[in-house]
């Protein structure tokens, strides 16, 4: 019987832990009206974002704010972000679930 807590106490610990999945930024509405709540784009020309590295869509959010690339509806969506807001942003996208688009 010893034997069997003392297994299934180790498989407990040995189990990986999952993260919950991040809140929903308070930012998203500008950000969905082009690349959706869910980071699949509702208008062409506008990139997916389900899915994407989390270093990734953080560095591109940030260049955007910055000035560093040079979209400029992208400069104004992003001009006032915060850097945890960026992050919020970059987190809920990463982890989002790409879908297939209808055919």
């Amino acid at each position: 019987m010893r034997f069997l807590l003392t297994a299934a106490l180790a498989l407990a610990l040995s189990a990986p832990v999952l993260a919950a999945p991040p809140v929903k930024p308070a930012r998203l509405g500008l950000c969905a009206a082009c690349h959706g709540e869910d980071g699949m784009a509702r208008i062409p020309g506008a990139p997916n974002l389900a899915g994407q590295k989390l270093d990734y869509l953080r560095e591109a959010l940030r260049q955007y704010r910055d000035g560093r690339r040079d979209i400029p509806v992208m400069r104004a969506a992003t001009g006032p972000l915060t850097d945890a807001e960026v992050d919020q942003l970059a987190q809920w996208f990463a982890a989002q679930t790409p879908t297939r688009a209808a055919p």
